[in-house]
Order: structure tokens, then C-alpha cells, then sequence
């Protein structure tokens, strides 16, 4: 591996060590040891990736990507080319765990439903003498179980079901089911394809977890991000790509509100507006205050020239009664802009 370079080796014990990555920090990483951005640089990245991938066929790896189908998730990671099932896993792993491991992916994909699960306690409860074809027979002409395999208890299941999922083989999910991990995306594209499992109709990857056709007769499946991509356009029909019946799909809820937010005004925008027009009301309110203060100035400068000491009492009680009723305007316009301030808040941390 000499013609590689420093930055080449970081990407690839990065990779090792790490396990897979997201593309977001894969991307990242790649950003910091090359200078370039490969999002906009995809020609940079794709030297990279061959330059590897190059260097590591001698030694049966490959540096891939792949789609968890669960989230949508692109991730990168180094996986081994060699077909054979154990090693694929590793030498870490027994032939009872590998056993195990293959009993459940097989449950997993042969689900009719394209659900992508098998419950916790069904695969606690699977048989693994099926999945390790024996050499040796007995006289009677069937196959023998080996010990291992015949006496795999179910505390050494969960405990194999626990290291599976910690090396990212499989998931827990929260409601007690078992998924695939993002290495069995990585590692099984090629068993995906030697045991015939049903493939996306979008971008032909296998539909372990996606959609099904409502068409009982029509076998069409499809990822959830590739019904995403097939349905972007509103104006499109959303209907079966091969029968042409009808599919019920919906924009999620998180894309609908951010789709919402793209076509309307920001709510810093509406709140900068209200702000602003709040503004010039308080001028405004001022303004008038202020006009009206001048006017009494010059009513009373008038007053103390040409009026009686009695008209004077007289327009001082008059100010007094003004003033009061002044102040009870101002107190109450501000109690009403102090209101609109709190409702404009209010709106802008809903908007």
C-alpha cells in the first residue's frame, strides 16, 4: 500500500476503528484531510474512494456505501469481499453465533410484509440445527447436530444477540424487535442478491425494509426515501409505478412543516414586521403627546397674559382633570403596547 498516501491511511484506520460512518461525519473527516468540500467536489472524493479501493482488493476489502433502509441514513464503512458467511463476521464469533446471526437475517428478509424486523423472543426461539450444513452422517443417512448447535441456550442467544448489535450487525429497537445494522447493509449486499431477495423498484437495492404495492397481485416494493424521491412532485400521480393502482402516500410530518416554511414568510420576518409597525405606532403615540403638550404650553402661556386669577384656578383645574385623563390614556396605551409586545413574542416563538 505504498502508493498511498498519509491522508489515504487516515481515512482507512479511521474507518477500521470507528466502525461506519455517517456520510455527514465521514464527509467531514474527508473535508479536514484534504482541504476539499465533498459535497461540491465529488470528483475529489471519487479519486479517493478508487484509490483505496484499489489498494485494499489485494487484501479483500473494500471501502463502500450503502442506506440503512430504517432512517434513510447514508453511511460509509470498509467491509470484507470474501463470501464465506464466517468471514464476513470475523473470527471473534463461534459457529453457534454464526448460526444464530444467519437464522435471524434470513427471518428478517423472508418477511412477506417488508417490515424489516423479527420479534426478540422469536429469535430466542430459533432452531439452529438448519443452518450448518454437516459433513458427516450417521449410518442412518441423516445429518448429525453438532453439540454446539443443538445445546445453544437461550442466555448464550442473548448474549450473542448483545455483542451482534454492540459490532453494529443488528439493532435493538425500542419496542423489542431485532433490525438489521448498518454493517449487514455493508457487509450482505451480495448474499442480498444470491438469495433472491425482492429489490426495490426505484434503485434496485434489496426492499428488506420498504413498502409494498396495495396490489395483492402486483410484487412491486419500495424504499420509503425512494417513495420520497419517486412522489417529490406534487403534480405527479402518486400510483404504482408497474399496475398503476393507486398508493397511498403521504408527505411525512416533518416535511410537510418544513415545506410550509419554505412557501411562508419566516417567522423572524414576521416578527421583525410586527416589531416595525409596532415601532412606528409608538412614534406615532408620541408624536401626539407631544403636539398636545405644545398646544397646552401655548394655551397657558395665553392665559397667564390676558385671563383673571379666577380663570386661572379655572384652566389649572381644567389641566389637572387633562393631565389626569392624559395620564390614564398614555398608562393604558402603554398597557396596550406592552400587550401587543408580549402577543408578538408569543407569535414569533409559535411561527
Amino acid at each position: 500500500m505504498t502508493e498511498l498516501s498519509w491522508k489515504h491511511h487516515a481515512i482507512i484506520q479511521a474507518l477500521l476503528s470507528r466502525g461506519p460512518l455517517k456520510e455527514k461525519d465521514f464527509y467531514s473527516m474527508f473535508n479536514d484531510l484534504t482541504g476539499k468540500n465533498p459535497g461540491t467536489d465529488q470528483r475529489k472524493l471519487q479519486e479517493y474512494l478508487l484509490k483505496i479501493n484499489k489498494e485494499l482488493s489485494s487484501v479483500h476489502l473494500e471501502l463502500r456505501r450503502c442506506m440503512n433502509q430504517y432512517d434513510g441514513q447514508v453511511y460509509y464503512g470498509v467491509v470484507n469481499t470474501v463470501s464465506d458467511e464466517q468471514s464476513k463476521l470475523g473470527t471473534k464469533y463461534t459457529v453457534p453465533q454464526i448460526a444464530f446471526y444467519k437464522a435471524i437475517i434470513e427471518a428478517i428478509v423472508q418477511d412477506a410484509t417488508a417490515q424489516g424486523v423479527v420479534s426478540n423472543i422469536d429469535a430466542l426461539n430459533f432452531k439452529l440445527e438448519s443452518q450448518v450444513i454437516v459433513a458427516s452422517q450417521s449410518q442412518g443417512g441423516q445429518h448429525q447436530v453438532p453439540p454446539a448447535l443443538k445445546y445453544f441456550s437461550i442466555s448464550q442467544k442473548e448474549k450473542t444477540l448483545d455483542e451482534l448489535v454492540r459490532d453494529q450487525w443488528l439493532n435493538l429497537t425500542a419496542d423489542g424487535n431485532i433490525s438489521l445494522g448498518v454493517k449487514s447493509f455493508l457487509d450482505l449486499r451480495s448474499w442480498f442478491r444470491n438469495n433472491e431477495v425482492p429489490s426495490c423498484h426505484v434503485c434496485n437495492e434489496a426492499g428488506v425494509k420498504a413498502e409494498l404495492c396495495k396490489n395483492e397481485a402486483c410484487t412491486v416494493r419500495i424504499h420509503h426515501y425512494c417513495l420520497k424521491q419517486l412522489f417529490a412532485r406534487k403534480q405527479s400521480e402518486k400510483v404504482c409505478p408497474s399496475c398503476g393502482k393507486h398508493w397511498p402516500y403521504t408527505v411525512p410530518k416533518e416535511e410537510a412543516i418544513q415545506i410550509e416554511d419554505n412557501n411562508e414568510p419566516r417567522a423572524s420576518q414576521v416578527a421583525t414586521g410586527s416589531r416595525g409597525k409596532k415601532r412606528r405606532n409608538d412614534r406615532t403615540l408620541e408624536e401626539d403627546d407631544v403636539a398636545s403638550s405644545n398646544v397646552d404650553e401655548q394655551n397657558e402661556a395665553t392665559g397667564s397674559q390676558h385671563g383673571s386669577g379666577l380663570a386661572r384656578k379655572r384652566r389649572k383645574s381644567n389641566r389637572t382633570n387633562d393631565a389626569d385623563m392624559v395620564g390614564s390614556g398614555v398608562s393604558q396605551s402603554s398597557s396596550s403596547t406592552s400587550d401587543f409586545r408580549r402577543v408578538t413574542r408569543r407569535s414569533a416563538r409559535l411561527m
